[in-house]
């Protein structure tokens, strides 16, 4: 979800403020994604590397999180949205993490669509916590299998597509196992500025695209 900064910066905002319409982005996209059929949305909320920000900023963004889990619980709750987050959340704040808490119990139970927030998270570090995971559990052979029932996403199909705003054309450190045959989109457009409109071209886009997953047209 880039170009919450360059939005507001192009705005003569403070940061804060992009992070803020961002949020309300969130909430727009979360709920045409229900809406459309969406059963799994991913939403890269904050990386590892993002505690490298100023820390006026993470305080901001940590207090606009507490918010919108306290302001959206219900509403989860009345649109069937499971909300779960994925990441290293010890090192989050109390405050945030009783708030994933309160939020997760509220809605484990719910069918219609699945919101996973990556908080703290980075691929690399979530591939070697798997990874430790699966030998203390007495795994013998570190095979495919054995890493994929271990990470934060188990159980959860890998994604079919990955949408980038604002214009960057990289991954990030984000789900590299789970990516390996994910299709990419991306869009110039900044994130508080993508709508469903925007959602529904790249879901378009993805369709008239072949997954073959390595075999040839034929064998489809």
């Amino acid at each position: 979800m880039d170009g919450n900064g360059r939005w507001a910066q192009g705005r003569d905002l403070p940061r804060v403020e992009g992070h803020r319409r961002g949020i309300e982005t969130v909430e727009e996209i979360s709920e045409a994604c229900r809406n459309i059929g969406v059963k799994y949305l991913t939403l890269y909320a904050f990386s590892d590397e993002n505690w490298e920000r100023p820390l006026d900023e993470i305080k901001a963004l940590m207090g606009l999180l507490v918010a919108f889990l306290k302001m959206k619980r219900q509403k989860l709750i009345d649109n069937q949205i499971r909300f779960t987050v994925i990441g290293d959340r010890e090192r989050l704040p109390g405050e945030v993490q009783a708030a994933i808490k309160d939020v997760e119990d509220a809605t484990k139970g719910e069918k219609g669509m699945t919101l996973l927030v990556a908080l703290s998270y980075g691929s690399r570090t979530e591939i070697c916590r798997a990874a430790q995971k699966a030998v203390d559990a007495g795994v013998k052979e570190l095979t495919p299998e054995a890493i994929s029932e271990h990470l934060d996403t188990a159980g959860i199909p890998d994604p079919d597509l990955l949408i980038r705003t604002s214009g960057e054309k990289r991954i990030s450190n984000f789900l590299l196992w789970q990516m390996a045959y994910t299709e990419f989109y991306f869009t110039e457009k900044l994130w508080p500025d993508f709508g469903r409109g925007d959602l529904e071209a790249a879901i378009k886009d993805y369709r008239q695209r072949e997954r073959r997953f390595g075999k040839t047209s034929e064998q489809l």
